[in-house]
């Protein structure tokens, strides 16, 4: 064989063999699965965040706030670390600067209770505090704590011109957020439970024209305090969304929804007030309201007094006259008034009679 030609014919084997060979490469490479780099996880402390946005006037509670994972070198004097803060003094504080969702919690975003301002930060926009007197009867004997929602009850008694008085109680305020309870604005907690204690006020949460209608409850009767549910909150923003009085813009984003719905769950109700009487209550009590005298007809019942005293005030005496020759026997009774009269004569005899 010719040299020439072996040396073509070795070339070609050894292309087939290396062909070969890259082929099963590719296929073997083609069903192994390639291996993709994972999250890379921060490598720091774990700082406090917010768990969903916090707007000015909220009370970290222990769902709105949490420990994450925070990159060394974003950490700031300001923040709270896990192992560091106490969160049993945290919970309770007042935002007083809004916070978005995943926005670490700063030191002087929050003011505690007791602190310079803090009932001040704990108001809602608009909105105003006002204090109540209560007692155990009327304070829910004292299970009543900052931060619940509570009905306004005004009990009050009508008195009218005649009749016994109506006994009535209305729920005058609903959804009512309570800042504090005498001086505290806090929930004291020994050995992991809240002390419940008898206080003398409580100080609410209210608009302006609210807070107008809550001090002239006062002078009117006795107000009471009636807590809520949590669950009345959802209840009460479902109503008023199918109502109408609720409603979300299109195009809203979920955290301006969001927002909307909060403060509407948050908003205190003057309206749709209920009431009881003493006849829902007790036969023997009224279920209407009594009548009231007017000034004029107060009069008018004053004058009619009078007359009827005048009238009896008339003495009629006998007066004797001298006898005729016909009725010698015949003695005439003639009454003798006292103002204007009218003399009436019938036969024999005259009669006055009074004229008012």
């Amino acid at each position: 064989m010719d040299r020439k030609k072996l040396i073509l014919l070795v070339g070609a084997v050894l292309i087939a063999i290396g062909t070969a060979f890259a082929a099963r490469s590719l296929i073997a490479g083609a069903s192994a699965p390639q291996a993709e780099a994972g999250p890379v996880e921060p490598q720091g402390p774990k700082v406090l965040v917010a768990q969903r946005a916090l707007p000015v006037g909220t009370i970290i509670s222990a769902d709105s706030v949490g420990f994450q994972l925070w990159p060394q070198e974003m950490v700031r004097d300001a923040y709270f670390i896990d192992g560091e803060a106490d969160m049993t003094k945290l919970l309770g504080t007042v935002v007083r600067h809004p916070i978005t969702a995943g926005e670490p919690v700063t030191q002087g975003a929050l003011v505690a209770p007791g602190d310079r301002g803090f009932l001040a930060a704990a108001l809602g926009p608009g909105m105003r505090a006002v204090t109540v007197p209560v007692s155990a009867k009327t304070g829910v004997a004292g299970f009543v704590f900052p931060g619940d929602r509570v009905d306004l009850m005004l009990t009050q008694t009508v008195k009218g011109a005649e009749g016994p008085p109506l006994q009535a109680t209305e729920t005058i305020l609903r959804n009512v957020r309570v800042l504090a309870t005498d001086q505290s604005t806090e929930q004291e907690i020994v050995e992991g439970k809240t002390v419940v204690t008898a206080f003398r006020t409580v100080t609410l949460e209210v608009t302006p024209t609210i807070a107008e209608k809550i001090f002239v409850a006062q002078t009117i009767g006795t107000l009471s305090l009636s807590l809520r549910s949590i669950a009345d909150s959802q209840s009460e923003l479902e109503r008023a969304i199918a109502s109408g009085d609720v409603t979300l813009p299109e195009g809203a984003t979920p955290e301006e929804e969001e927002e909307i719905l909060r403060a509407a769950m948050s908003r205190p109700l003057d309206g749709r007030a209920t009431f009881s009487t003493g006849g829902d209550v007790s036969r023997f009590q009224r279920s209407t309201v009594p009548s009231q005298t007017s000034e004029r007809d107060r009069l008018r019942v004053q004058a009619e007094k009078a007359r009827l005293s005048q009238q009896s005030s008339y003495a009629p005496r006998s007066v004797a006259r001298p006898p005729r020759a016909a009725e010698a026997a015949t003695t005439t009774t003639v009454a003798v008034p006292r103002g204007s009269v009218v003399r009436v004569t019938r036969g024999k005899s005259t009669t006055a009679v009074p004229v008012d």
